[in-house]
């Protein structure tokens, strides 16, 4: 595995691992994360793909520390266009997003159409068009933030999106993680509320997979059930034995669930 930088993004350098050879699968990472978020899947997928996992614009290794409008899921998304015509010019890629990176990668695939191979959605927190608008599930983890409560901000959102205790349970490596992306919540919470339409996301015409942690909260999994309704191309997976980050929590059946994913995309 190597870790590159490509600048040519609007002027922002984006900092990524690459690893394996074959056709390309791109990984995006979710809330407070960075590619070191996916080092149990670059070895395993990487085998048979060229594995690329970038840090999104704002995250670490260039964590931004202050609110910037520049931070958003379009953005976000335009990055990754330009990365993967980049990267592969050729031919589409297969993307894998994780929670908020799953509604980057919705976005993408439903922008770019034809740079997308295949739709890997883990665990997506997004609100529908035409549901109502609630309370920013982070809301008090910003304000502790803002008062430099840091490891209580970080315990807030971690328990809140994983299930209470988790982050007490969290190794070394992950804390530390998410503390180098903590301000990041800072333009995030911007977002909040922000609707994904159905109605474009089931004009998708490629393969779909839809992958949800046995023990994550019942919200990821009622998006989950509203996207399997709406994509008639879509398959599901659950991953036993783990929560909203089941990457990490059961990356053994998480790898495995993928790699028979692409295997069939490809076929």
């Amino acid at each position: 595995m190597t870790v590159q930088t490509y600048t040519n993004v609007s002027g922002h350098r984006l900092h990524f691992q690459l690893a394996g050879e074959g056709e390309t699968l791109l990984l995006i990472h979710g809330s407070l994360c960075d590619y070191r978020y996916w080092r149990w899947q670059l070895p395993a997928l990487s085998q048979n793909h060229q594995v690329v996992a970038p840090s999104l614009r704002g995250y670490w290794p260039e964590a931004f520390t202050t609110e910037d409008d520049t931070f958003s899921i379009a953005q976000h998304s335009r990055d990754l266009q330009t990365l993967i015509q980049e990267l592969s010019p050729d031919r589409p890629v297969h993307v894998l997003g994780h929670s908020r990176g799953a509604h980057v990668a919705l976005d993408l695939a439903c922008r770019a159409p034809e740079l997308t191979r295949s739709l890997i959605l883990a665990d997506p927190g997004f609100r529908f068009e035409g549901e109502a608008e609630t309370t920013p599930s982070h809301s008090q983890a910003v304000d502790r933030l803002k008062r430099g409560e840091v490891d209580d901000a970080l315990a807030d959102f971690i328990d809140n999106v994983s299930g209470p205790g988790t982050w007490r349970q969290m190794v070394g490596w992950f804390k530390t993680m998410v503390k180098d992306n903590a301000y990041t919540l800072l333009s995030q919470i911007r977002e909040t509320n922000l609707a994904v339409s159905l109605d474009r996301a089931s004009g998708l015409q490629c393969p779909v997979l839809l992958i949800g942690g046995a023990n994550s909260p019942a919200r990821y999994g009622s998006r989950l059930d509203i996207l399997e309704q709406a994509l008639a191309q879509a398959s599901r997976v659950t991953i036993p034995l783990a929560s909203h980050g089941m990457n990490l929590g059961n990356a053994k059946a998480f790898n495995l669930a993928v790699a028979r994913f692409l295997d069939q995309a490809t076929s």
